[in-house]
């Protein structure tokens, strides 16, 4: 089962969860006490028995949570829990993640008393000036939201001056005026915008909720309770705009589907004739996962609608032998997470994008939801078999893919390509900046040489060996794969593949057999056909001289 929270930020990978209840064991209860400790929940043993304390923290959360307070860890208090990454705070909360809190907000000017742990008045009227600075309604609750908004680099300091420019006074006496005597001509002000701020999906919870069940109450479309909470009534009633406006009907409420129902003034009411839904683009990408190479290569499409182009090329961890990922091809969902956590294995990971039920992309192993905090050994390990079944990637590997490979991109993952040295060469991971736990940035890679079929190679030739890196040895990969001798990267460096290449070729032509070495005589009956008949080089036209006047 994979679980979301409401904004899709972070997931779960975990077997089908049972429900737990007073005087439960088992390594799940274990797991259970774990995650309502570290929010500060539970503070008792972690020794895999359902008591009084597990239960009691259990109800706060679901409290805290507008659950069902039972007391019992059903599937939706499980969900909720292992995807939440903070408890909400108020007036009256204390523990190590108030004095945290506190913190944050001393650092960025808004609170000056005492790092205590008890949020107090002086607290809650540090968040309020936070989400006045924000524009947000001050309410002095740290929500999840607000504590996301408070821990990221895009929060806002106290001192930060917010400029407001004045709107000049017009100079009447040099304005012209349009009348409009015909109000009927005049075009209205448009209703102000409402920005879509989150994805919301079945379970999510929250004023925004509140606001999307009304909103769809106004328009027809729901009769339910506005209660906050997104559950089955809320979802049809999603699926039933999306579908009646022309939209993908998942019961999401993604960026389009908000814009459409807040912000767009040609709605489809519930008994018009619906919009027909737009022809689908088609899909961009394709992704092939080569097991053999511990290689991603992304394909766009060529002009005749194949996916041949190489868009982007990545080394990755895939499966081990004991837990190798899943052969086959698999069809993206467009399921998406910005951190995800697996509780089966511990550690965290960014831009997780869901391949099956089983495997998915991601990030590099973090041991905790901190970009600071990387497994080292998960990234030092690219390029090898190191994960569970999922396909690992940098953190800008992982992102690209989050961001640009959609649903409907078909993912092949293979363990029956060569071995391409070569491939895997150029692809060299950079060693880690330590400072920020990215990689180094590398200088940008020399432009690939220009390849002309049945054009000269370059001159003078010379004897190319194993490990060279040149101009030459591009060509002789680019006329050797022409051959059908070579079928690695063409990356311009003599590696294992190439010098495969040039053996099979030698002995082919009756050559003095030396894989390692091309020499000048391999080199002359290679290109002998380009050598024999030179490209022509054009004559310049001459300027005609001016004429005299």
């Amino acid at each position: 089962m994979v679980l979301m929270d409401e904004n899709g930020n972070v997931v779960i990978e975990a077997v089908e969860s049972r429900v737990l209840a007073l005087g439960d064991q088992g390594d799940d209860v274990g797991e259970l006490q774990q995650r309502l400790a570290e929010l500060y929940y539970y503070s008792g043993a972690i020794d895999r028995t359902f008591g009084e304390g597990t239960q009691k923290a259990v109800k706060e959360f679901q409290e805290d949570f507008g659950l069902n307070v039972t007391g019992e860890a059903d599937a939706q208090t499980q969900a909720l829990l292992f995807s939440t990454l903070y408890r909400p705070l108020q007036y009256g909360s204390t523990g190590d993640d108030v004095k945290r809190l506190q913190t944050r907000l001393a650092e960025l000017g808004y609170y000056t008393g005492k790092i205590s742990g008890n949020y107090l008045e002086a607290t809650r009227s540090a968040v309020e000036r936070f989400q006045e600075k924000l524009g947000e309604a001050s309410t002095g609750i740290a929500d999840m939201d607000v504590q996301a908004l408070l821990y990221s680099g895009d929060a806002i300091s106290a001192h930060a001056k917010t400029e407001v420019t004045a709107t000049p006074a017009p100079d009447l006496d040099s304005m012209s005026f349009l009348v409009i005597e015909d109000e009927s001509l005049i075009t209205p002000t448009p209703a102000p915008a409402v920005p879509f701020t989150k994805k919301l999906a079945r379970n999510s919870t929250g004023k925004t909720v509140k606001q999307l069940q009304q909103r769809l109450t106004d328009l027809g479309y729901y009769e339910g309770p506005v209660s906050g909470n997104l559950l089955g009534h809320t979802v049809n009633a999603i699926k039933a705009f999306q579908k009646q406006n022309g939209l993908k009907a998942d019961g999401v409420v993604g960026e389009e589907t908000w814009n459409m129902i807040f912000n767009t003034a040609d709605i489809i009411m519930p008994d018009e004739t619906p919009r027909p839904t737009p022809t689908p683009s088609p899909v961009p990408f394709a992704i092939t996962v080569d097991v053999t190479n511990q290689v991603t290569t992304v394909y766009g499409r060529d002009e005749n609608g194949n996916y041949t182009v190489v868009i982007r090329q990545m080394l990755c961890s895939t499966g081990t032998k004991a837990a190798p990922s899943d052969v086959g091809d698999w069809v993206l969902s467009g399921r998406t997470a910005r951190w995800c956590y697996f509780p089966k294995w511990g550690g965290h990971a960014q831009y997780w994008t869901k391949i099956n039920g089983s495997i998915a992309f991601h990030s590099v192993i973090y041991n905790t939801v901190n970009t600071m905090d990387l497994s080292v050994k998960s990234y030092k390990n690219l390029g090898k078999r190191a994960s569970h079944g999922c396909i690992r990637l940098t953190v800008a590997d992982a992102r690209w893919i989050y961001e640009n490979a959609g649903k409907g991109t078909v993912v092949t993952i293979t363990e029956k390509l060569p071995k391409d040295p070569e491939l895997v060469a150029s692809l060299k991971l950079p060693p880690l900046n330590y400072g920020n736990m990215l990689p180094k940035s590398t200088p940008e890679p020399t432009a690939e040489p220009v390849y002309i079929s049945g054009g000269q190679p370059p001159l003078p030739l010379t004897r190319l060996k194993k490990g060279d890196s040149s101009e030459a040895v591009y060509w002789m990969q680019k006329k050797l794969t022409e051959l059908g001798y070579y079928k690695g990267k063409c990356s311009g460096t003599y590696l294992a593949g190439t010098a495969a290449a040039v053996k099979a070729y030698q002995k082919d032509n009756k050559l003095s057999v030396n894989s390692e070495v091309a020499s000048v005589e391999m080199l002359e009956k290679l290109y002998a056909q380009e050598l024999a008949t030179p490209t022509p080089i054009p004559t310049a036209t001459p300027i005609p001289e001016a004429q005299g006047t």
